[in-house]
């Protein structure tokens, strides 16, 4: 909703103070077809030429982002810790009977009470992979530390390139503007026998199109790809939860305390309240 609000506060300010001031959307009206056929155009162009169709599909729908926010809320970080909770306490309780779970998580009795992280594959093969590796019984804990680092970090360096791509079509876009502004005049130059007026007329559609470069750029493009930063950057937060807490569980933490590790990594604003999550604790140990 925020996004769409940000959108209208754009058209309204910029074209609202330019009526205002005296400009007439007429030139603009006229010329915005075929300047944005250029503009655009080009800019479509240079981002297919730069990305592969991988990239292209993952920005498209990342896209969507920027008006629907993070994929996670706060009750999912509740979820996870619950999830993780159980996990945990069926492992040291029984090692043999976990091996089921990790091995074939969507036939779980434990993760299928939580279906949304259940349906997130990368969420899944972060809890299996790690626990399976813990249950190797590594020497050193921080091996599987780093192992669950330089993962991490490859993955949101893959989730960023969305980001990247928009602000590299942001960034070029007001260039594209000047094309299309160079080819106005390019036009104008060979109707210069035409009247003052016009002559006048053919400039400011060529300006347009610096105009709309500019506008494109900076107004949408550039907060897109903000916002798309911004987004996963958020999300990353649950998966760094999950790494939290079962980092915590490689150096022989309790339970509760491996739980409250993650619960106290996780940004104040989707963190789960002490006493809520201590409810939904103690809902899991009942059902058990």
């Amino acid at each position: 909703m925020i996004g769409i609000i940000g959108v209208v506060v754009i058209f309204v300010t910029v074209f609202g103070g330019y009526l205002i001031a005296g400009g007439k959307m007429e030139p603009i009206l006229h010329a915005a077809p075929h300047e944005l056929i250029t503009i655009l155009g080009a800019a479509v162009g240079a981002f297919l030429l730069s990305n592969d169709m991988g990239g292209v599909k993952q920005t498209g729908k990342d896209v969507g982002k920027v008006f629907k926010g993070p994929s996670w809320k706060p009750s999912d970080y509740r979820d996870l810790l619950c999830l993780l909770f159980e996990l945990l306490r069926l492992a040291r309780q029984n090692p043999v009977a976990i091996e089921e779970h990790i091995e074939a998580p969507h036939g779980s009795t434990i993760f299928g009470k939580y279906p949304k992280i259940l349906h997130d594959h990368e969420a899944i093969d972060l809890i299996c992979d790690t626990m399976r590796s813990a249950s190797m019984n590594y020497d050193d804990p921080h091996q599987v530390e780093e192992v669950l680092d330089k993962r991490m970090e490859q993955n949101l360096h893959h989730a960023l390139h969305s980001s990247h791509a928009l602000q590299s079509m942001a960034d070029g876009l007001p260039a594209l503007g000047i094309v299309a502004a160079v080819l106005g005049v390019i036009k104008t130059m060979g109707s210069i026998d035409q009247p003052p007026e016009v002559l006048g007329g053919m400039i400011g559609g060529a300006l347009v199109g610096t105009f709309l470069g500019v506008f494109i750029a900076y107004g949408f493009v550039g907060p897109m790809a903000g916002r798309v930063k911004a987004v996963v950057e958020e999300d990353a937060h649950f998966y760094q939860l999950i790494r939290e807490v079962l980092v915590a569980n490689l150096h022989n933490h309790a339970t509760n305390i491996c739980i409250e590790v993650g619960r106290q990594n996780t940004p104040h604003h989707i963190r789960p309240g002490f006493s809520d999550l201590e409810e939904a604790l103690k809902a899991v140990k009942d059902a058990a």
